[in-house]
């Protein structure tokens, strides 16, 4: 049965109906009592949705609607729940041997059904009752006469279009950067302050960015309202690039860590969005004071805090402006006619209008613009009505009020099978990075992604995830070959989305015990429970049964006093993320009776699993990214229903992997110590298509395996993504010259670090690639015009390159869509390398890597024929014997050469030397 699309506001209505449907199947037909009660409760609750379909696209609703509505909502959420016990009951006691066992089963059956008849009765007299009730209240009335319908239209933008970039920002990044770049070598701090969605952290990481090169080590670290200083820390040494200090577990030691680390380096910290003084006052301390012209750049909000993060030198505050007028139209007009500049006559006037509420707020104008940009039909009419709909004093007084209602109108505009998925992201703490595919699959697990006949439901949820990337309610943040992997939540769109969220009673969110006793006193049960920072408390009793609804649980945060997963009998989702560093104990021994978890991730210290999880019939997605586990349960074989598993650090194959057959995303970093019969059992997963594997470092897989491998991989015809973490003791194998019957759909392949003569054969042939990674002892120009002439290729990588053994040319034509191609050789890539004009149209970054000692006093031939290229990153590399006496001469040799070579480029790119 296809699952059904939970709702914001109609609950779980829709999947409801759906079960009550399979329990008036041929599978359930000798329950002649309890299919009785079912066909008449679910004749009450169709009669209900027509209405709740209209009551979801509305704003404003009366009262009693409103009331009753919710009623609805929350009734839905317990019927589904009491359905799921049924249908797991019989299900479970099913047994199909032996007479004494059958004639137990058939009297303990007959009970189950008695009480579930009466259960479903109960059900249908509930759903009787809100029905009349509707009726006496005369909600029809009430919703017929409410004003603020919005008209929705579920448009599928077929292109994804970025959303960053904010015109108007050049000024404001040159005045910062020269604000930065002064001559003085003491530590210097300097904060942008200003209204939120000015772009305050677009500014300040195109400035982190532009001149983060030039330091010896760099971090970007968000801080948010309510901050762990402790997890802030621990997370700024791992971007620092630290290693764990075994002692260092208070945040006294995490700051003299930090210290240490950064008193002799020239660093550039950004610290963004700082809310109090007293958060700085401990972050700052982990920021020495030296004479190497170190930076940190800080933005905020509050002027007291700007003038404390500076040491109350005014001089150093950079204070953010409202948008030009020209500039607010530019962004504008982009925004909604495609770059073009140009608004049509018929529209001039309303979009003066619309602009003027925005006030010059770059927040505002991206909204509204990306809304209008989003109405199929562009007419006045539709123009005028948004224009009316927004605040008409938010020019003058920008408040956080006014912002919102423009948001909101965003949110109303939204259609309906998005709005549950934006709201779900009120489950992230502010300012987290989140990722697109772990997001999707919650989303699956949910039921909040519309099956559709044919389309992989993966595919259906990342084109959700584009769509509101498209309407600018969410910030791209990682990006790779064209395609959006993660992203972030402006603070005033979160703050939205957790407002909406208590409206629906979608989300319940705490942040320390008393907003968890909060929750308990609420009018409504919790259905997802998101635990940020270091909730809890001492559980009482009262307080867990509060929590035995929950539908989906999150954790951010260790802490000692949190309810027990024991609790929450009807999860769907659980996913734990704790900082980096934390070495507590997951404990997960009691997801064995979860009979409908789906997904499940954990992101901690050692994992605590129980001895069996084949009971968790419908878990789909399995990823523990843990640095142990005390063993894995040998039974997940018999998972039928898994699609995607991510094993802990080290875990082998699983026995029996064979049998997994609905298995799409596998990663393993054990395949070293996997058996022969497991990794021959990998070409019987048909339907994979990711598959990453791994091996500990100084590793190799043992010749026989590799064979087994190759052939597995020959067999995997719809695979899309292949990712090898492995050493080979030899470079003589199929897989490195000539596999004679590749996946050809390939769209991504890693082989680094597998080592390969030449560039294999094979990949020419692979022309849905769009991602390349390879170790290549040697490359000529005919491996490359191979590579060059594959038609989607977007980003290529080629590393551990010897002497050339002739000069590589990329010719005219080759790499047509190529964005970025890194090149690292262990002798000078430059004296071999060289471009001809019309060579990589698209080519945007070029990284060239080679030893310092090799350097011949050159930049490659032809890089000013590269038209759109914007940066040139060039890593020098030296080995650990390797003296580093004229390290500093080199690095500045190499700068002057290449910036001499730039000055030839019309676009004038930059250049980072590291």
């Amino acid at each position: 049965m296809a699952m059904e699309m939970v709702s914001a506001t109609m609950g779980a209505m829709n999947p409801l109906l759906g079960k009550l449907t399979e329990l008036l199947g041929d599978e359930y037909k000798k329950l002649t009592g309890v299919r009785e009660q079912a066909w008449l409760l679910r004749d009450e609750l169709s009669a209900m949705k027509a209405l709740l379909h209209k009551m979801e696209l509305m704003d404003n609703l009366d009262p009693s609607a409103k009331n009753w509505r919710n009623h609805v909502r929350e009734m839905s959420y317990d019927m589904e729940n009491c359905i799921d016990d049924f249908m797991h009951n019989i299900h479970r006691d099913h047994v199909t041997t032996g007479f004494i066992k059958k004639m137990v089963e058939f009297l303990t059956t007959l009970g189950k059904r008695h009480k579930i008849a009466n259960q479903i009765k109960e059900l249908k007299d509930l759903a009787v009752e809100t029905n009349a009730r509707r009726k006496r209240y005369k909600i029809d009335d009430c919703i017929s006469s409410s004003p603020g319908v919005v008209a929705i239209d579920p448009r599928m933008p077929a292109i994804y279009q970025e959303a960053a970039g904010l015109v108007g920002m050049d000024g404001p990044r040159e005045e910062l950067l020269s604000l930065l770049m002064d001559s003085q070598k003491k530590l210097k701090v300097v904060s942008v302050v200003g209204c939120g969605g000015l772009g305050k952290t677009t500014l300040a990481k195109q400035v982190y960015d532009k001149i983060g090169g030039q330091y010896n080590c760099k971090a970007f670290v968000s801080v948010s309202q309510r901050p762990d200083v402790k997890s802030l820390l621990i997370g700024l040494q791992h971007k620092l690039g630290m290693g764990e200090s075994s002692h260092a577990h208070e945040v006294q030691d995490i700051i003299d860590h930090l210290r240490e680390y950064l008193k002799h380096k020239r660093y550039f910290i950004l610290v963004d969005d700082l809310w109090d003084q007293s958060a700085w006052n401990i972050i700052s301390c982990a920021f020495p004071e030296n004479s190497n012209g170190s930076k940190v750049l800080v933005t905020t909000r509050l002027d007291d805090v700007a003038v404390i993060a500076c040491h109350n030198d005014r001089a150093s505050i950079y204070r953010m402006k409202h948008l030009k007028e020209q500039d607010s139209r530019r962004l504008f007009f982009n925004r909604v006619f495609g770059f073009k500049n140009v608004c049509p006559p018929q529209f001039k006037e309303t979009s003066a209008e619309i602009l003027k509420k925005c006030g010059g707020l770059p927040l505002a104008i991206i909204t509204i613009a990306s809304l209008l940009a989003s109405l199929e039909a562009r007419s006045p009419n539709e123009w005028d009505i948004i224009k009316n709909s927004l605040g008409a004093k938010f020019a003058t007084d920008p408040t956080l009020e006014e912002m919102r209602g423009i948001l909101n109108l965003s949110y109303m505009h939204l259609p309906v099978h998005l709005r549950p998925c934006l709201l779900y992201l009120g489950m992230y703490p502010e300012d987290a990075e989140i990722d697109r595919d772990d997001l999707v699959r919650q989303w699956i697990a949910e039921g909040l992604v519309c099956s559709s006949r044919g389309v992989d439901l993966d595919d259906i949820g990342k084109s959700y995830f584009n769509q509101i990337i498209n309407r600018s309610l969410i910030q791209p943040e990682r990006t790779y070959y064209g395609e959006v992997f993660s992203c972030r939540v402006h603070d005033m769109i979160l703050d939205l989305i957790l407002s909406k969220s208590t409206e629906d009673n979608f989300i319940s969110v705490a942040d320390n015990y008393e907003d968890m006793a909060r929750l308990h006193g609420c009018e409504y049960k919790v259905r997802r429970l998101s635990l940020k920072s270091s909730a809890g408390g001492a559980t009482s009793e009262t307080l867990a049964t509060s929590m035995s609804q929950v539908r989906s649980y999150a954790r951010f945060g260790v802490s000692k006093h949190t309810p027990p997963l024991s609790l929450f009998k009807y999860l769907r989702v659980i996913y734990f993320k704790f900082p980096d560093g934390t070495d507590t104990a997951v404990e997960l021994a009691a997801i064995g009776h979860l009979f409908l978890l789906r997904y499940l991730k954990v992101l901690a210290g050692p994992v605590m699993l129980p001895a069996e999880i084949k009971g968790l019939v419908h878990l789909e997605t399995l990823e523990l990214v843990c640095r142990s586990t005390q063993s894995f349960p040998s039974d997940i074989s018999r998972l039928t229903n898994l699609i995607h598993l991510i094993l802990p650090e080290g875990t082998v194959l699983p026995a029996g992997i064979q049998n997994m057959k609905s298995v799409r995303t596998l990663h393993c970093s054990g395949i070293s110590a996997s058996s022969l019969e497991d990794i021959k059992g990998l070409g019987e997963l048909r339907s994979m298509k990711e598959l990453q594997l791994g091996a500990p470092y100084g590793e190799y897989l043992a010749v026989e395996c590799v064979d087994a491998l190759v052939s597995s991989i020959g067999m995997l015809r719809d695979l899309r993504h292949l990712s090898l973490g492995l050493r080979n003791e030899s470079s003589d194998n199929q897989l490195g010259s000539s596999l004679p019957d590749p996946p050809l759909r390939l769209e991504v392949l890693n082989l680094e670090p597998w080592t390969c003569k030449g560039v294999p054969r094979w990949i020419g042939g692979l022309r849905c690639l769009r991602m390349l990674r390879l170790r290549v002892l040697h490359l000529s120009s005919e491996e490359v015009r191979a590579i060059g002439e594959l038609p989607s290729l977007v980003s290529a990588s080629f590393y551990g390159l010897g002497v050339s053994r002739d000069k590589v040319v990329v010719s005219t034509g080759l790499f047509p869509v190529l964005e970025d191609v890194v090149f690292r050789s262990y002798e000078d890539t430059t004296t071999w390398l060289s471009f001809e004009a019309g060579a990589m149209p698209r080519l945007q970054e070029l990284s060239l890597g080679f030893g310092w000692k090799q350097w011949r006093g050159a930049a490659p031939v032809g890089m000013e024929s590269l038209p759109c290229l914007q940066d040139i990153q060039v890593w020098l590399c030296h080995t650990s014997a390797e003296s580093s006496e004229n390290w500093r001469d080199v690095r500045a040799d190499v700068k002057s050469a290449f910036k001499a070579a730039v000055r030839l480029h019309p676009r004038h790119p930059s250049v980072t030397v590291e």
